[in-house]
């Protein structure tokens, strides 16, 4: 979340940073949160003032009743009672307003960053391309019907045990699944020096609050409500949250975690040709890379991230396009993000596979996750960064449609036959 002290000194440039995203409620909460800080700073002083009169006559009641002047002595105690009503009324005061300017902090989006364009999903940029668009002698077909083909893709049963959106990988489809796993973990913990984490796949309400997706997002969230606890959309949440409340050497910094865990969002609102298939489902695979970094470094190590992301889609033989986000298309916490899209030559669109995020000190803000930058410095908040490296169901898709043959098989690209064992499908 923002900082009170930034938001109460500098709030018209708070308000001009979140104007970009094209939200107004946002400022309004902004406007909110001033407004009761300024009572909670008045109500302060008077209960200090209140606190100082009661510790002022306290010995002098001591005083009248050793000198036998007991009438003043006991007006002197029927005001402190009176003083003490007023000190109890304006902490139940504060209390109120405190909770209140907590809930507007939590609900208040992060500020993106200077580059990031201001405007909607039509202003986002395309930074870069790799690759080239595939070509193909024959019409390529989407993947539900070469997985169908192949047997190795079952949406109906999966509709059957669950509902829509859970798909059941069989075969050498859930073979291939599980080689994606491993090479993408093998390649960021092997080569790109992230150290492996196997989290749970559950957290408690706190643990969704510290990374920014609650309150906001509960109606996307899965719940298991007799534990109190909710499944998890992205590895994010649990490995972000390893460092929660910690006070963090300057020395550790950075860390570096990837994660595999399985994702579950009810993508509430979801519907149309975007949920045909695997291109949006509520049970996912994802690998996601997560970091901490110092404030001066954060920058160049979404850069960093961004890039080992992409390099998973290069040893893959994927085109792909990066793109950055536009403010109004930035998500909630975050300050800057890089999309990278693959083309899926079947469905002929653009699927996102990634989002490789800059959160500043959004996240650590609200976990409590700071650093000292020296011995005995002044605590610092760290920064979060984060990004999927890569999301499976939308690789698996591009996979089965980029490769895709004439004569019905897949050919699975060089740096996956190790792990799947075979070089075609089919």
């Amino acid at each position: 979340m923002l900082d009170l002290k930034l938001v109460r000194e500098e709030a018209a440039k708070v308000r001009d940073r979140l104007a970009r995203r094209g939200n107004p409620e946002p400022l309004g909460m902004v406007d909110r949160v001033v407004e009761l800080d300024e009572e909670r700073r008045r109500l302060i002083t008077e209960v200090d003032g209140l606190r100082a009169r009661r510790n002022e006559v306290s010995p002098q009641v001591a005083a009248l009743k050793k000198e036998g002047r007991h009438d003043e002595a006991e007006r002197l105690i029927g005001e402190m009672r009176a003083v003490g009503d007023q000190i109890a009324e304006r902490e139940a005061r504060l209390g109120e307003l405190e909770d209140e300017i907590q809930r507007l902090l939590l609900n208040i989006p992060n500020m993106t960053l200077d580059e990031v364009p201001e405007g909607g999903e039509e202003a986002n940029q395309v930074v870069r391309t790799w690759g080239e668009m595939p070509r193909f002698d024959f019409q390529p077909r989407p993947h539900w019907e070469i997985g169908e083909e192949l047997g190795i893709l079952d949406l109906p049963r999966g509709a059957k045990i669950t509902g829509s959106g859970f798909p059941v990988l069989v075969g050498m489809g859930a073979r291939l699944e599980r080689a994606l796993i491993n090479f993408m973990m093998d390649l960021h913990a092997g080569e790109h020096g992230y150290t492996e984490v196997w989290p749970p796949f559950v957290v408690n309400a706190q643990t969704m609050q510290g990374t920014g997706q609650l309150p906001k997002f509960r109606e996307d969230m899965y719940e298991v409500p007799v534990h109190g606890l909710l499944l998890i959309p992205t590895a994010e949440v649990p490995v972000t949250n390893l460092h929660a409340g910690e006070m963090l050497a300057a020395d550790q910094l950075p860390i570096r975690y990837v994660a595999y865990t399985p994702c579950s969002r009810r993508e509430a609102g979801a519907h149309g040709k975007e949920t045909r298939g695997m291109i949006r489902v509520h049970q996912f695979d994802k690998v996601e890379l997560v970091r901490f970094e110092r404030p001066e470094n954060s920058r160049a190590a979404l850069e960093e991230l961004t890039g080992h992301a992409e390099e998973v889609l290069k040893r893959l033989g994927l085109h792909y396009r990066v793109v950055l986000l536009a403010a109004g298309d930035t998500g909630f916490a975050n300050a800057m993000t890089y999309d990278l899209e693959v083309w899926a030559p079947g469905a002929e669109r653009w699927l996102e596979v990634s989002s490789c995020s800059s959160y500043t000190d959004f996240q650590a803000r609200r976990a409590n996750i700071r650093f000292r930058p020296e011995p005995g410095a002044k605590p610092e908040f760290v920064h979060t960064l984060n990004g999927s490296g890569l999301a499976l169901a939308r690789v698996v898709v591009a996979l089965l449609e980029n490769y895709q043959q004439a004569d019905g098989t897949v050919r699975i690209p060089d740096a996956l036959v190790p792990y799947v064992g075979a070089d075609r499908i089919g």
